[in-house]
């Protein structure tokens, strides 16, 4: 499960000594959690063992992460650090035989050879984020919305994973919503067997639970809580992209953005342009990042930025430097809370307010990576030709004229760093985008990711299925071709 070891500001680092160890109790914490104790407490860093949304247990995924004193991910100037010192390491002590009780809350003194003395401090990490989200949202509002006369009904679904005692003890026991509607909040190392990923795959239960019509709101969250999935009523999916652009649409509902103000917006880039029609419309500065959250933690911490999400169900604010997965459901709850209407109704009436961008990913695992990159290549030939911007496709009775075709690079506005080759773009004159990226080109081949960005404004259009074919558009299945315009 969630190991995690915090190194505290009193801390020598000094030979490689280590005096102050602080453990989430049981060993459990959630991502979102360790930023906020790193925070708190004014550690110099983290280290979290964990697995994320992927399959854990002996036969699962397992990765360490470290997070600087930001609380958020070391960026790569400091992990290239850290993997050159590895290089020269020529020994490591172990103390095998050194008990701590991580079940109890408290300061344990040891006097081990190389640390003298050695602490290790177990904190309740459930309290210290309870507390962080007390002063971020208003609970009053929040409990009358849950477990107030006129109540919604509230499904979550923890999915074995790390943000199970967070979703009991917030939701359930001080909001007081109905125990009985948090599913699989017991933390298990191989997360009951399942794949703790919140989208419509993995997350099926939960899906399924919803399109019944008896809850009002559902969630899930993976593995280690930094993630999360929104429906509404019988099953009414709100995409990742949407959900940002809902957040900063209604963000003076949230007590905290009242207090700091709005600061800017940013979304990765292969994220749908729906937080872009609301910066715009509201005059909210944007920045559009590569995929990494790092990039987001280095914008919040020059005051630039103070909410941002991406298109894999990753959502946050400056209130930490992690996404935040409890946090952005709670955020929903307080839109609830404040507008008094449905998932559904929020959803529809901010799409015909900013109009909507149909969103899709798929993803090609596993393909031969010399063809892949050929076929990248080309498509860079015929991208990159002078020609290319400004030519017009259409689809039924939709066309599209090209505006940017490039490969997307960032500058970053507070250090100047440069990120190239982060996925090609082509991008249309009213915001409708496609974007290819490439990963993952090792012996298990390569990962192509495709990417499908449709705007559209026209109010009789905005309800359809983003995965559905609309009448009248080509079957990509039968490689019916666009028709392509001089």
């Amino acid at each position: 499960m969630y190991k995690v070891i915090i190194i505290n500001e009193t801390t020598k680092v000094q030979g490689g000594n280590i005096g102050h160890l602080i453990i989430g109790q049981d060993g459990i914490m959630s991502t979102p959690a360790v930023s906020c104790v790193i925070r708190k407490l004014k550690a110099v860093g983290g280290i979290i063992l964990t697995a994320s949304h992927n399959p854990g247990g002996p036969n699962g995924d397992f990765g360490i992460k470290y997070n600087i004193a930001s609380g958020g991910p070391a960026p790569e100037g400091i992990t290239d650090k850290i993997f050159q010192i590895s290089k020269s390491l020529t020994e490591y002590h172990i103390c095998p035989d050194l008990k701590v009780d991580i079940s109890k809350i408290g300061k344990q003194t040891f006097n081990v050879d190389t640390f003298k003395p050695l602490t290790v401090e177990i904190v309740d990490s459930v309290e210290a984020y309870a507390e962080m989200l007390r002063g971020i949202f208003d609970f009053h509002a929040l409990k009358g919305l849950v477990s107030g006369a006129n109540h919604i009904k509230v499904r979550l679904d923890a999915m074995h994973g790390v943000v199970g005692p967070y979703v009991k003890k917030i939701v359930c026991e001080e909001l007081g919503a109905a125990a009985d509607g948090a599913f699989n909040c017991v933390p298990k190392e191989d997360f009951g067997g399942h794949h703790p990923d919140p989208n419509l795959t993995y997350a099926s239960d939960l899906v399924n639970a919803m399109k019944g019509g008896e809850y009002d709101l559902g969630a899930a969250f993976d593995g280690d809580g930094d993630r999360n999935m929104v429906l509404g009523k019988h099953g009414f999916f709100v995409n990742p992209s949407d959900s940002v652009a809902v957040i900063a649409a209604n963000i003076t509902c949230i007590p905290y953005f009242q207090k700091t103000g709005v600061k800017g917006l940013a979304r990765s880039m292969p994220t749908s342009g729906a937080l872009d029609n609301v910066a715009k419309a509201l005059k909210m500065n944007l920045y559009e990042t590569p995929t990494g959250w790092k990039f987001f933690g280095n914008l919040m911490d020059a005051g630039k930025l103070s909410l941002c999400g991406e298109e894999s169900f990753g959502t946050g604010s400056d209130h930490i430097r992690e996404k935040d997965g409890l946090w952005a459901v709670l955020a929903w709850m307080s839109i609830l809370a404040h507008r008094k209407q449905s998932v559904e109704e929020i959803m529809k009436d901010h799409w015909n307010k900013f109009g909507r961008n149909f969103f899709t990913r798929y993803d090609y695992e596993e393909v031969d990576s010399d063809k892949a990159n050929t076929m990248i290549k080309e498509l860079e030939a015929t991208m990159f030709d002078k020609s290319f911007v400004g030519r017009k496709f259409s689809s039924g009775d939709k066309s599209y004229e090209v505006a940017v075709s490039d490969n997307f690079a960032y500058t970053d506005p507070v250090d100047g760093s440069v990120s190239k080759n982060q996925g090609l773009r082509i991008v249309f004159s009213d915001g409708s985008r496609i974007i290819f990226r490439l990963s993952g080109t090792g012996s298990a081949g390569a990962t192509v990711r495709l990417y499908i960005d449709s705007y559209e404004k026209d109010p009789a259009k905005i309800y359809g299925d983003a995965q559905v074919r609309p009448e009248g558009l080509p079957d990509i299945q039968s490689q019916e071709p666009l028709v392509i315009e001089d």
